[in-house]
């Protein structure tokens, strides 16, 4: 029935980028698929430590036709949701426990507003920022207990309506760290990234234990809306400050968000 059923004992994806949604996933993702060595998944967002876990291994492992091949080379895949999923780093840990983890991290409010207008235009959302960020923990409340009675339980809201409870790093991060080895999560920064991307890409590349090589930059899914209102902003900064804060303590180092 699938094509890995001896293989998969042998051969597992090499590296995962597991977020954040609207950091530059896209971007990161076809840039190193551009590079030689390195053969992405036939799809970036493959979804299964989220979404698709009640399928067999097998089902995951077809989505790496470079795994079949003699040649050598690295594979991977980019859903951001499993930053955000309560049980997938437990689950891509136990499925692949030698991936190299890679993870961006926007400014939260500027990552939020994004993640918004993404869902207004691809997803239905009728609320404005302000109202949908009101109703976030309504929308969201008992999430967490419904996913430990069911570990295949789904909820769009989660998913799709966790504006701010996404940027909330730290208590992500630490959950990643319960069962990734830090030597195997590489943090990035999104400003940082595409402020300087030869560099940023150096280390990737560096990461990944592979060359370096001339990546073409051209950025992708890139959104187009009005900025946010000065007071909501000023709103935000402070509902982020202690998440941010800590966040810094645990990373030993800062990021330049307001």
């Amino acid at each position: 029935m699938y094509l890995f059923k001896q293989l998969s004992e042998q051969r597992m994806p090499d590296f995962v980028i597991i977020g954040a949604q609207k950091a530059g996933t896209t971007s990161l993702y076809h840039y190193l698929n551009q590079h030689p060595v390195i053969a992405g998944a036939v799809v970036k967002e493959v979804h299964y430590f989220d979404l698709n876990y009640d399928k067999p291994r097998e089902w995951y492992l077809q989505f790496f036709p470079s795994l079949l091949e003699k040649k050598r080379r690295l594979t991977g895949e980019a859903s951001p949701y499993y930053l955000f999923h309560p049980l997938a780093a437990r689950r891509l840990r136990e499925t692949l426990p030698d991936a190299k983890i890679i993870v961006i991290l926007r400014n939260p409010i500027d990552r939020a507003y994004s993640h918004y207008h993404h869902s207004v235009r691809n997803l239905g959302e009728t609320l404005t920022f302000e109202q949908a960020i009101a109703c976030e923990e309504v929308r969201l409340m008992g999430m967490l207990e419904k996913f430990r009675e069911d570990p295949y339980y789904f909820n769009e809201s989660h998913q799709h309506h966790s504006y701010l409870s996404r940027g909330i790093y730290v208590d992500q991060l630490e959950e990643w760290h319960r069962y990734c080895p830090s030597e195997k999560i590489l943090i990035l920064s999104f400003e940082d990234f595409f402020g300087g991307l030869p560099d940023s890409m150096r280390k990737v590349t560096d990461f990944l234990g592979v060359q370096p090589y001339e990546f073409q930059y051209k950025p992708l899914n890139v959104g187009r809306y009005e900025e946010i209102s000065t007071v909501t902003r000023k709103h935000l900064q402070a509902y982020f400050a202690p998440h941010n804060e800590r966040l810094y303590r645990m990373l030993e180092r800062g990021f330049d968000w307001d």
